[in-house]
């Protein structure tokens, strides 16, 4: 790597201590981009414009306070990243987690400038959400978590300023909530938020959109190298809304999807997932071991999805969930295709492994980016009033998605025909981002 690529790092490492997500992030993005620069657009370097992208616009925290059922005060830290407004306002989701941080927060924000890029909408980057965990808590409790976390975040966003989102612990219910105290406190009823119910105001599609998205994109993958995904077998991490959508549209384009995961350990079906089965791991929440007392499966506690020999391996449930040891596992045991369906889900090592070993390789930035590209569609349906038909949402993602990743090949393609999504990706996201930022000026 060149001198410039170490000094940055050391300057990015030095701003941003104890933040070792983001680190990873914007290690992962420059080392693509630099090399571009050098060769492409020395003047972005001489503007300082990796310095100001990997800087946040904004980066706001709040106390929020609110009552237990049982009447205990209970307080958590909110956080909203507005990180580049160069496209168009700050766009991406909540995540209420005990896992969030800033280092968390300012990763996904700086991974969803390029994402958003990618979709050639009009969309900036922003990331947000609490260390609050839902899970245990009743309605009641959300909905007042929500009212705070809203009367504190409201002055901070608007329609054209900037719209979150759902994201991990954040569904059509928080979105909800949140929703109603935004109106509330504003006395407008505006698109200030993606994910809302489609009977006021939502789109369709947006549920399924990350998951279907992540397969529309692997489809493609495999049109360019003349393959399919008939007879392919799938193993999928993850329990919620983006392994469940991605593992239907597995299915219905003819590949036997045969793992679903969480945090506790992994069901494998050998005889593949239908829509019933997917419908009954919805039911069982956290105790997916009872889905063996009704159809013949296993179910391994403890282990992740990755053991398990298959075609293509989607992880859908979070960052850093796939190491290096998983990738030669699955290396071993057959797999030609690893499309991320989380944000950042394999690890700096499981990168470099999968890269080295030439298998294809879809990064999250490009391959889930069918979450926001739908948020995007809902933010056009609901500034023109209307509310297209899910045929017709349904339709403009797949478009979405395929250019994409054409976007992809025209910058990651070497000379020899050879495809590196990754940096395509990058590259592919970063070039309008700063042809943007250096005509706006030194902002």
């Amino acid at each position: 790597m060149s001198s410039y690529f170490e000094s940055f790092i050391d300057y990015v490492t030095v701003r941003n201590p104890n933040q070792p997500e983001y680190l990873q992030a914007v290690r992962e993005v420059t080392e693509d981009i630099i090399p571009y620069m050098e060769a492409n657009a020395v003047d972005l370097i001489d503007a300082k414009l990796l310095e100001r992208i990997s800087e946040p616009e904004r980066v706001i925290s709040f106390r929020v306070v609110w009552m237990d059922d049982d009447n205990n005060v209970q307080v958590n830290r909110g956080y909203r990243v507005q990180m580049n407004s160069a496209l168009g306002p700050y766009k991406g989701g909540l995540r209420f987690s005990p896992t969030v941080d800033l280092s968390v927060l300012k990763f996904l924000a700086f991974e969803q400038t390029f994402k958003n890029s990618l979709t050639g909408l009009p969309l900036g980057a922003g990331k947000g959400g609490a260390d609050f965990d839902p899970k245990g808590k009743s309605d009641n409790e959300i909905m007042r978590f929500c009212q705070s976390f809203m009367t504190e975040l409201f002055r901070h966003i608007g329609a054209d300023t900037d719209v979150p989102a759902g994201d991990i612990g954040v569904g059509e219910r928080e979105i909800g909530y949140l929703f109603g105290q935004y109106k509330r406190l504003r006395n407008n009823f505006t698109g200030v938020l993606t994910g809302k119910g489609p009977a006021w105001g939502g789109s369709f599609i947006r549920p399924e959109a990350t998951g279907f998205g992540l397969l529309y994109f692997v489809e493609r993958m495999f049109y360019e190298t003349q393959n399919t995904l008939k007879g392919k077998t799938v193993a999928i991490s993850g329990a919620g809304n983006v392994a469940y959508y991605a593992a239907l549209k597995a299915i219905s384009l003819g590949a036997k999807v045969v793992t679903i995961s969480n945090s506790n350990g992994t069901i494998y079906d050998e005889h593949g997932f239908s829509q019933e089965k997917l419908d009954y791991v919805n039911t069982l929440k956290r105790n997916l071991e009872a889905y063996t007392t009704r159809f013949p499966a296993e179910y391994h506690e403890g282990k992740k999805p990755w053991q398990f020999a298959c075609d293509i391996a989607l992880p859908c449930a979070t960052q850093n969930e796939l190491d290096e040891q998983d990738v030669r596992q699955l290396l071993k045991n057959g797999c030609i295709c690893i499309a991320e369906g989380a944000n950042m889900p394999c690890t700096e090592l499981a990168v470099k492994a999968i890269l080295k070993s030439k298998i294809l390789y879809a990064p999250g930035k490009a391959a889930n980016a069918g979450g926001v590209a739908v948020s995007g569609l809902e933010m056009s349906q609901n500034r023109v009033g209307q509310q297209w038909t899910a045929d017709k949402v349904d339709g403009k993602l797949k478009k979405i998605m395929q250019e994409i990743h054409d976007t992809c090949v025209h910058y990651g393609k070497d000379k020899n025909g050879v495809i590196n999504y990754l940096k395509g990706a990058n590259i592919g996201g970063f070039v309008k981002v700063a042809t943007a930022m250096k005509a706006q000026g030194f902002v």
